[in-house]
């Protein structure tokens, strides 16, 4: 699941969106374990934010490219 920002920028944006919800059930996954004690490396928690992190500033990135090229479409038009 983890994985890092080369692979995740060849992902569509379909994919990156089902990779952010596999990542915070994965992150919600871990809070409980934390929370019972069964968590034996509780820096995976800190990885997996910062996994969330990636994925949504990639969403993010993407929306506003496609902002940018719909601004740009709207105003060679007058």
């Amino acid at each position: 699941m983890a994985r890092d920002i080369a692979e995740l920028r060849e992902l569509s944006l379909p994919d990156l969106v089902e990779e952010l919800r596999s990542s915070k059930q994965a992150a919600l996954d871990l809070r409980f374990k934390h929370a019972t004690g069964q968590l034996e490396t509780t820096s995976e928690l800190g990885k997996m934010r910062r996994q969330i992190a990636r994925i949504s500033m990639l969403i993010r990135e993407r929306e506003i490219a496609a902002a940018e090229t719909g601004k740009k479409t709207e105003g060679s038009r007058s």
